[in-house]
């Protein structure tokens, strides 16, 4: 039996229109990629582009939180991680990692509450019951995971006791 793991996304690259003034990735396209690993997994799980279109439901994204941790530059391969931390009738609660696709490093993570919604509200719905199963199913397997270190953090300045 093989080891559970997170969804890993094909390999991307960052690109020339994504360089900031400072020659490296700016901050607002870490955030394209952790969206387009998701976009990934939300096809998989039949609640991708085609489910909104058809079905007019769709998936929100209510609170991220990035960690920048290396840089990235023009051309780095990379791929995005996705793992299924924690899911109700109308949420999900996800960690990713961008990593490096040739070297292994961490460049960022990121972890997202989504919402479930119904387009017509829009308002917070309910996963049909088609849809429950497939994502019950993610969330066992992702569940024998260990919870990754950087998942839960919060912001804060920390000071020293004087």
């Amino acid at each position: 039996m093989n080891a559970p793991s997170p969804f890993t996304s094909r390999v991307m690259q960052v690109e020339k229109d994504w360089l900031d003034y400072n020659g490296h990735m700016n901050m607002a396209y870490y955030n394209v990629l952790f969206d387009r690993g998701a976009d990934e997994v939300l096809n998989l799980l039949g609640i991708g582009a085609a489910y909104a279109k058809m079905r007019k439901l769709t998936i929100y994204t209510a609170e991220l939180h990035v960690c920048y941790i290396r840089e990235l530059q023009l051309d780095d391969p990379v791929t995005v991680s996705f793992q299924l931390l924690d899911s109700d009738d109308k949420r999900l609660r996800a960690y990713q990692e961008i990593r490096h696709a040739k070297e292994g490093w961490l460049a960022a993570t990121g972890e997202t509450l989504s919402l479930h919604v119904d387009m017509a509200g829009p308002n917070v719905t309910p996963f049909p019951d088609d849809i429950k199963p497939g994502i019950e199913a993610m969330r066992t397997a992702h569940a024998k995971l260990p919870v990754p270190e950087r998942a839960g953090r919060s912001i804060g300045i920390r000071r020293k006791p004087a």
